[in-house]
């Protein structure tokens, strides 16, 4: 199926429009599909920007040079919106940005454009790189990750309001994953504060159905993946919290790091955390910037990839690098994909099948079937996790989401393409690539 993909040059490419008369386009952070869409129902994506805007764009499937559909922007923000969700219900979007907010937009049609921010939410002392909404409880709680490597949890319902009316955590894991306190400040022999080691950046949040009150976190600085119980009791103080730092909020669960098995030197950062569903639920899938998606299991986080470092095939037949071994059948990787980028993200399909990642150059993405991950004993071939590259834009191609039956991928060069599986079309495709490439994108063995 995954080699059936095709996007329609035609009337599959959005643009994302500049706001700024200097630019002639505008790059794309991050992507998100609703909730509705994921179901079947209308798919309905929000796109953010480096220039704080967000498109609701409209990806259902048109003829060939009509017109899209009339898309809705809103700007929450004057500086870059790295992370966008879409709440349980769809009626709220959260966005997280370069200026330290958290921003909570309504898409009502009545609301005017400039009373669209219904909520800012101000924590952090970095740039806000991940948000996720509690399933739970629609459209009040949610959490936030950031580069100051705090976690925060927000209640729009109950949450402290300065007199600006900026709303404040109700919960707090300060240096979420610096355990040990090597990222902090310290002292020289005269006192002052020197540097210590780059702040471990919060890089994706994810809230799974095996912990109803868990969130799993990742960092930019290995492959060691948290759960932590938002219950717990904390300070959100972030003054007295520095005055105590020997109480630490402790994870119920920290995996091991698969980034840096195989002889590797130190761990690599994971960029973004996807849950699995379907076949894969007891699973989550990190992509890190070692070019490979990592495997572990929920609840307890037990990392199944990276154990074993793969070896190299014997001479005269050796297996492509893109195959998924017996070495590591948990991990995911393609010798073309460069993930070396925490632009780069990663997402996972609704049927709980297959897993889409970008990748740093080339404008290209890469499909796996992820739906025996897990299941090591059920592989029967070494060639059944093999990658598809998916090529039809320019420069980095950063975010992509799924919807059902269709899947969005964001790139550098201001556009957003729609794929969607057609045996037919791809089958025209492959007979007839040069006729076939003025007119459509498509799948191609990686």
């Amino acid at each position: 199926m995954l080699r059936s993909f095709v996007s329609s040059n035609k009337s599959d490419v959005f643009k994302c429009h500049s706001i700024h008369e200097s630019s002639l386009h505008n790059i794309p952070y991050a992507c998100s599909y609703s909730n509705g869409a994921k179901r079947g129902e209308t798919p309905h994506i929000a796109v953010a920007t480096e220039q704080g805007t967000v498109d609701i764009l409209n990806t259902t499937k048109r003829d060939d040079w009509d017109v899209e559909s009339q898309r809705v922007t809103v700007q929450p923000h004057a500086n870059g919106v790295f992370d966008v969700r879409w709440s349980p219900s769809d009626t709220l979007l959260a966005t997280a940005s370069g200026d330290h907010t958290v921003r909570i937009s309504t898409l009502s049609s009545s609301a005017a454009s400039q009373d669209r921010t219904l909520h800012i939410l101000r924590g952090h002392s970095g740039t806000v790189k991940s948000i996720a909404w509690d399933p739970a409880h629609d459209g009040t709680v949610l959490c936030s990750g950031g580069r100051d490597g705090w976690i925060c949890l927000w209640d729009l319902r109950v949450g402290e309001r300065s007199a600006s009316g900026e709303i404040s955590p109700v919960f707090s894991i300060p240096m979420a994953h610096d355990l040990e306190g090597k990222a902090s400040r310290s002292k020289s022999s005269r006192g002052r504060l020197v540097p210590g080691m780059p702040l471990q950046s919060i890089t994706s949040l994810l809230y799974t159905d095996t912990h109803p009150y868990g969130i799993v976190s990742s960092c930019c600085a290995d492959g060691i993946v948290n759960l932590w119980d938002v219950r717990l009791p904390s300070n959100n103080k972030r003054s007295k919290a520095k005055k105590t730092s020997k109480q630490v909020v402790k994870p119920l669960y920290t995996s091991t790091d698969p980034t840096a098995a195989g002889g590797s030197r130190r761990g690599r950062g994971i960029t973004t955390l996807a849950g699995g569903s379907g076949p894969t639920a007891a699973l989550v899938f990190a992509l890190g910037i070692d070019s490979r998606v990592h495997t572990y299991t929920l609840p307890s986080l037990q990392a199944l990839s990276g154990h074993t470092a793969p070896e190299p095939a014997p001479a005269p037949a050796p297996i492509p690098s893109t195959v998924v071994t017996y070495d590591d059948p948990h991990a995911f990787s393609d010798p073309r994909m460069k993930t070396n980028s925490f632009y780069v993200r990663m997402a996972t399909s609704p049927c709980g099948r297959w897993l889409a990642a970008g990748s740093a150059t080339g404008g290209r993405a890469y499909l796996y079937d992820i739906s025996l991950a897990g299941r090591a004993g059920e592989i029967i071939s070494a060639g059944w996790g093999a990658g598809v590259e998916l090529k039809g834009q320019l420069g980095e191609m950063g975010a992509v989401d799924w919807a059902n039956g269709m899947l969005a991928t964001c790139a550098d060069d201001g556009t957003v393409r729609v794929w969607r599986p057609d045996l037919e079309v791809s089958r025209q495709c492959r007979t007839d690539p040069d006729e076939m490439r003025w007119n459509w994108a498509w799948s191609t063995d990686a």
